[in-house]
């Protein structure tokens, strides 16, 4: 069981990325999905979720209207697509599969899956 987020890097200020967590041993559509991140320094931070039994999406105010989760089924992939992205959106990004959205967060009652993060960097 394992989850493997992909698509970080550095990126200039007003630029996007697409990040990629891909789903093995266990299939990803039983599942609320999400996306967490932290910066250095900062606490961790849940900014997307998406339930599994109507694919409703929630967004962090902080990401609303820039980020937008998805999921593809068949790909066993979920997705974090980052618009308009600024300094502040610099950190480690992970996913996460667990039973329900708490608003932008994913939740299990015992644990999540998480997977390792990936760094997006945003700077000039």
């Amino acid at each position: 069981v394992q989850l493997q987020a992909s698509g970080g890097g550095l990126v200039q200020p007003g630029g996007s990325l697409r990040l990629s967590c891909a789903a093995s041993g266990f299939t990803l559509d039983l599942h609320a999905v999400g996306w967490f991140r932290q910066a250095p320094g900062k606490e961790r931070e849940g900014i997307a979720c998406m339930r599994n039994v109507d694919d409703r999406t929630f967004h962090a105010d902080s990401v609303k209207d820039r980020f937008t989760i998805s999921r593809d089924n068949a790909k066993n992939t979920v997705y974090l697509q980052m618009n308009s992205l600024r300094p502040e959106d610099t950190a480690v990004y992970y996913c996460a599969a667990g039973s329900w959205c708490q608003g932008p967060w994913v939740t299990h009652p015992r644990s999540l899956i998480e997977g390792r993060g990936t760094l997006v960097t945003v700077s000039s």
